[in-house]
């Protein structure tokens, strides 16, 4: 897929207790939040975890980040249904390869942010 300045991709995800779990022996991040579960039987996703999303979209595109941006809204939690929206703001092709600015933002079922933020760099 050839991208273009204004194009809006989106990807979704449903993160499980699992998730957290693998996340959790990967990370270190034992928060005992991320191990507890609260009085709904849920536990709250790691913010890196989340994060995942936008990165997952621009690797889809062999982006090659250079920079990246989150501003984490409210928790995610486990059973939340995210919608990561990413919009490309600048797309640009030099010589051997493209400079590629996007935002993004993350919305659960409940249709309030979560996540947003910006990432800049090159696809090779």
């Amino acid at each position: 897929m050839s991208l273009k300045v204004g194009d809006i991709i989106t990807f979704e995800r449903t993160f499980g207790i699992k998730d957290v779990e693998l996340f959790t022996k990967v990370s270190g991040d034992e928060g005992i939040h991320h191990l507890t579960p609260d009085e709904q039987g849920r536990l709250v996703v790691q913010g890196l975890l989340t994060a995942t999303l936008p990165t997952k979209v621009g690797g889809d595109h062999n982006v090659l980040a250079r920079t990246m941006n989150f501003e984490f809204i409210r928790p995610v939690f486990t059973g939340d249904s995210i919608i990561c929206e990413v919009t490309i703001e600048q797309f640009e092709k030099q010589d051997n390869r493209t400079r590629i600015t996007a935002s993004f933002k993350c919305i659960n079922q409940h249709e309030k942010e979560v996540l947003r933020g910006n990432f800049a760099g090159v696809i090779l």
